[in-house]
């Protein structure tokens, strides 16, 4: 195991307490370890707006796209106040959040989504997120990964994609960055331009798994994250 890799196993227990146990002291006790497997427990989402009741004047024919598109716009239920493992939610923009979170003296913070789409649709499986994280105390920024929601197997081709660019995934357990980190820039970049991600990858039981997520106000979600750890 390369001392990268090692390093990122040991912020992906940083990661995994706070996604899994909150923050604190006990968030700290779990970084020292490997990678483990997230809890299954599934933030809480937020209820939608109830509609508003109808005025008894009739709608103008003249602007049903319009009225469409609000109704659209009102039943999109915003994130969760409370992220996983108890992070508070600082803001959202589009299909993004931003998190922050305590372990101790040390501040993380992260933009965050979940997939849009999971195939197969009938295979169970534990939340996942997409995320970008800043751990300032460790000089770590712009840092990549995956908490899959199942048990991947190692050293089975996995990849991101985002349009004609593809990057290449390396999974430990349940978690996975970008298998070159010196890739991450780019792969931010790529990101910013482009509307959705693709996570391929295969479960250690074999089966070929894949996760869409929206990019929908990644770039403004990274830009916050970014100045809540001042980095």
């Amino acid at each position: 195991m390369t001392t990268a890799f090692f390093q990122r196993g040991l912020a992906a227990g940083i990661l995994s307490a706070v996604l899994s146990f909150g923050t604190g002291s006990a968030a700290l006790a779990q970084s020292s370890r490997p990678a483990q497997k997230p809890a299954a427990t599934k933030p809480a989402p937020a209820k939608p707006a109830p509609a508003k009741p109808a005025a008894n004047k009739p709608a103008s024919a003249a602007k049903p796209a319009a009225a469409a598109g609000a109704a659209a716009v009102a039943a999109k239920p915003a994130p969760a106040a409370t992220g996983p493992g108890g992070a508070s939610l600082v803001t959202s923009y589009g299909d993004w959040g931003v998190y922050t979170a305590q372990t101790g003296r040390s501040k993380i913070c992260y933009a965050l989504s979940q997939p849009q789409d999971r195939m197969p649709k009938n295979l169970n499986r534990d939340p996942a997120y997409l995320f970008v994280s800043f751990r300032p105390a460790e000089n770590v920024k712009n840092e990549v990964a995956l908490v899959l929601g199942f048990a991947a197997k190692e050293n089975a081709p996995a990849e991101a994609s985002m349009g004609s660019a593809s990057y290449a995934l390396i999974a430990k357990a349940s978690n996975a960055w970008l298998k070159n980190p010196a890739e991450e820039t780019q792969a931010i970049a790529t990101m910013a331009k482009s509307g959705s991600l693709t996570v391929k990858m295969q479960s250690a039981r074999g089966s070929s798994l894949t996760d869409r997520y929206s990019l929908s106000g990644f770039s403004k979600a990274l830009d916050h994250a970014r100045k809540e750890c001042g980095v």
